[in-house]
């Protein structure tokens, strides 16, 4: 009979629920080994975790010897007060002598104020080395989640744009704080919980089998039942752990998108729909965390009716040995106060198996980052190009992303000598930013080889060929910082004179001497206190002061009004003189020198060529042409673009 789809669903639930449950404990295992890079830290703390368990483990000794010394005294006096010739016989009958009853009733006062005494200077070393573990540990911690941020950091820095396409920010966010701070928990506080109970169980059953074997064996089955709960609630807990930290990552990118794009939100009115949005990204966030909440509540009543049946069976096997006299009051006390040790670590059971489950899940989380695989990086060997001179071509170069889909480029063959300018024309998606995304290597060619100074671009080490390639992008990025800073965001050492000179080629220096504090302008969170081009001219500078061989232009003025348009295109030829650049343009009447126009369509070059000579030799380019020409005139006409009598003269 073929079983229940249904049915079949389920289990293989549960076995992704294991694996990943295995996979989880695993990278925890990986992110415990950070331990390693802190060992003095780790020795300290560990190590006052041993003095401060010592400490507290001495305490119902001690507490036996007052309670001991309390009742033999007592009982002392109350034998000493009888009649001589009752004394001798009451002494045989409790198994000692006249002398030791004298002795216990005039030491009692003496071993009370001894094991007194011994117990405030237990309790002041427990305080002070609880204090040390606690405060090492959370330095340990603290110094492990500065490590794994940072390496996440460095890590997605260096990941290629392909990882970043496949991933979103707000997920990637999540990841570098909140999932680094449930393993930094874990290893500040549940690892130390752990091995505390670990130091608590071990001592105090050495301590009571060497004291009461049978009445220790009465406590031990509670052990392994505890075991058990253990295990079974941490394979269950932490693929629950890893669903809530998904569920928060998809609300942090609700969150993060809203932020960004709250211009688009209200221009349009959808502020509503973006709040039941956020609610449901919200709600899933809630429900999964009340599944782990059910699941808990289950556990802590658990633990503590396993705590309280053991406490049960040892009180009444107790019980029959204190009638029997085998066993005194300060024995018995003893052994309940080590019971609680028992017990104790018992109870914190739930609480450990929580941190230990967030943290598998996270820790998970972290190392997916981590392991990713980076489809650019150096080649062992990679030449390191010190200054290039701008020669650029590529061959029979074809790009897909991801390695799979359609072709994005198809057999793209291209050169351009140093010092020449190439426009790039093309509808949406016909290839145009694919091209100058192969230059720097954001992304690397399926097929054929990219070269600057006929070496592969491959074979060059990133670092040195992207410090040759100036960019000015389309969508101008600028960080949070003065206006000085984003200048020299490429050469941070670069001296006021010199970002001072490039910002006035730039045609951006007036602006910036208009503010009150000039070049200590902070320009705000992506560079909202400035206009389309004042940004635009501060990415210019910025590009300028690299010096770069190789310029990419990415459309660089479609987004900015016809007069700032003319003072940006001013800035740029001044920019491009002597350097290979390579244009993207939606406006052909801001190519008309370029040395060679490519005309892309769907991924191949189909025109090639001076603008005089397309017009006569590509339809395609004189239909763009001719179009854009008539757009002009009619803007002319309506005294709105000047650029238009650039074109028709």
């Amino acid at each position: 009979m073929e079983a229940n789809p249904n049915t079949r669903k389920s289990r293989r639930s549960r076995s992704q629920g294991r694996g990943a449950g295995r996979e989880g404990f695993k990278s925890l295992g990986r992110a415990l080994r950070f331990l390693g890079h802190y060992r003095r830290v780790a020795m300290v703390a560990y190590g006052a975790l041993f003095v401060s368990s010592g400490a507290q483990l001495a305490v119902p000794r001690l507490v036996r010897n007052i309670i001991d010394a309390i009742t033999n005294g007592t009982t002392a006096d109350m034998i000493l007060g009888l009649p001589d010739n009752v004394q001798s016989t009451v002494a045989a009958q409790r198994g000692t002598s006249i002398e030791q009853l004298r002795l216990d009733a005039s030491g009692a006062e003496d071993a009370i104020i001894a094991a007194g005494t011994a117990i405030v200077v237990f309790a002041i070393a427990r305080g002070l080395f609880a204090f040390i573990q606690g405060y090492m540990a959370e330095r340990l911690s603290q110094s492990i989640a500065f490590d794994f941020r940072n390496e996440l950091f460095a890590k997605i820095q260096r990941l290629s744009f392909s990882y970043h396409d496949r991933n979103q920010t707000g997920q990637l966010m999540i990841r570098a704080t909140d999932d680094v701070e449930k393993v930094r928990l874990f290893i500040g506080q549940g690892l130390l919980l752990a091995l505390q109970a670990v130091v608590l169980l071990t001592g105090t059953l050495i301590i009571l089998l060497t004291t009461n074997f049978k009445l220790t064996l009465v406590a031990l089955p509670i052990l392994p039942l505890a075991l058990v709960v253990f295990v079974v609630f941490g394979a269950i807990a932490q693929p629950l752990f890893t669903r809530l930290q998904i569920k928060l990552s998809n609300l942090n990118t609700v969150l993060q998108e809203n932020l960004a794009g709250i211009q688009v939100i209200k221009a349009f009115v959808h502020e509503k729909e973006e709040q039941t949005r956020f609610k449901n990204a919200v709600d899933e966030h809630l429900s999964q965390g009340l599944k782990i909440s059910r699941a808990f509540s289950f556990i802590f009543p658990l633990v503590f009716l396993i705590a309280n049946l053991g406490q049960a069976a040892v009180l009444y096997a107790g019980s029959f040995q204190i009638v029997d006299n085998t066993l005194t009051l300060g024995e018995w006390q003893e052994f309940s106060l080590y019971l609680i040790y028992i017990f104790f670590p018992l109870g914190q059971l739930g609480f450990i198996i929580s941190l230990m489950s967030q943290a598998a899940a996270s820790s998970t989380r972290i190392y997916e980052i981590l392991d990713a695989p980076n489809d650019v990086e150096d080649k062992p060997g990679a030449i390191v190009l010190s200054e290039a001179r701008g020669n650029v071509a590529f061959e029979s170069v074809s790009f897909r992303y991801f390695r799979s889909g359609d072709y994005v480029l198809k057999d793209v063959s291209l050169k351009a000598q140093a010092g020449e300018t190439i426009a790039l024309l093309g509808a949406t998606g016909s290839g145009k930013t694919t091209i100058i995304n192969l230059l720097p290597r954001f992304y690397d060619a399926t097929e054929g080889h990219v070269l600057i100074d006929g070496h592969d671009v491959r074979d060059i080490a990133l670092n040195s060929l992207r410090s040759q390639i100036g960019i000015v992008l389309q969508e101008t990025n600028l960080f949070t910082g003065t206006i000085r800073d984003n200048i020299a965001f490429g050469r941070p050492e670069a001296t006021m004179e010199e970002v001072i000179a490039v910002a006035r080629v730039a045609a951006a220096h007036d602006f910036i001497m208009s503010f009150p504090e000039g070049y200590d302008t902070p320009v705000g969170e992506r560079g909202t206190t400035l206009s389309g081009g004042q940004k635009q001219r501060i990415a210019i500078a910025r590009a300028l002061l690299l010096n770069p061989k190789i310029l990419i232009l990415d459309d660089s003025t479609s987004s900015v009004d016809v007069a700032t348009e003319y003072e940006i295109q001013q800035a740029l030829d001044i920019l491009m003189k002597g350097r290979t650049s390579f244009v993207i343009a939606q406006r052909i009447s801001t190519v008309l020198n370029a040395d060679q126009i490519l005309v892309l369509e769907r991924g191949q070059i189909v025109a090639q060529g001076t603008h005089e000579s397309l017009l006569e030799t590509s339809p395609l380019y004189a239909q763009i042409y001719h179009s854009q020409l008539i757009e002009d005139v009619e803007l002319e006409d309506g005294d709105t673009a000047p650029i238009g009598q650039e074109v028709s003269s």
